[in-house]
């Protein structure tokens, strides 16, 4: 008699080991992400996926092995700008004064509304279905941006009776206005204007802070 007949034991299969991607998978799916991000940046109307296939130089096939709809690849852009902004933060303040890291991070936050215009028929789909929550994203960047100007009143270079929702809500009309993609003197300008307001009125006027685009 077999042992598995006299004990009554059943085998029992070893969980499947969940294989994690390739090194040279991962920096495919990352050279495909950075392109799609430079495509929605510099387009006025949605390009296709076969567009951004193009850009890549790969073809339509690879593209859809890694963002298998339109969806996923609009979703993965939207996240990666998204965390770009909020570690951004913390990151630009360790290597730049407050006033400094702020207007640095306005540039940034100038690239995710570039990226959203060139998804926007499918973000605002995905925002409306659940798949996007709008209001998480915003709560994300306000706090973003509050970290930032709390460094700078602890310093004395940013003004203590402005608020994140002041900042994001010029920062929209700055770049609804001066697009970066089409108008990036003109927004770079604005910019600068904005950041002498929400300095203290002994700092007003002194130009770009250090670090900034001049």
């Amino acid at each position: 008699m077999n042992d598995r007949s006299t004990t009554g034991a059943r085998s029992v299969s070893a969980p499947a080991k969940v294989r994690a991607p390739r090194a040279d998978a991962v920096r495919n799916r990352d050279q495909l992400l950075a392109v799609a991000t430079r495509v929605f940046m510099s387009a006025d109307t949605e390009p296709s996926m076969r567009a951004i296939a193009a850009e890549a130089g790969v073809g339509i096939a690879t593209l859809y092995r890694h963002f298998p709809t339109r969806q996923s690849l609009v979703d993965a852009v939207y996240q990666d700008q998204v965390v770009r902004l909020t570690t951004g933060a913390r990151e630009l303040l360790g290597q730049l004064p407050p006033a400094a890291a702020m207007r640095r991070w306005m540039d940034l936050f100038g690239d995710w509304i570039a990226a959203k215009n060139g998804m926007l028929d499918t973000l605002l789909t995905m925002i409306e279905s659940g798949e996007i929550t709008h209001a998480r994203t915003r709560t994300e960047l306000l706090t973003a941006i509050t970290t930032i100007l709390d460094a700078g009143r602890a310093a004395g270079d940013l003004r203590s009776d402005v608020t994140a929702e002041d900042i994001a809500a010029s920062l929209i009309g700055i770049f609804t206005v001066a697009p970066r993609s089409r108008h990036e003197a003109k927004a770079d300008r604005l910019l600068n204007i904005l950041m002498d307001g929400l300095r203290p009125a002994r700092l007003s006027h002194l130009g770009p802070p250090d670090g900034s685009a001049g």
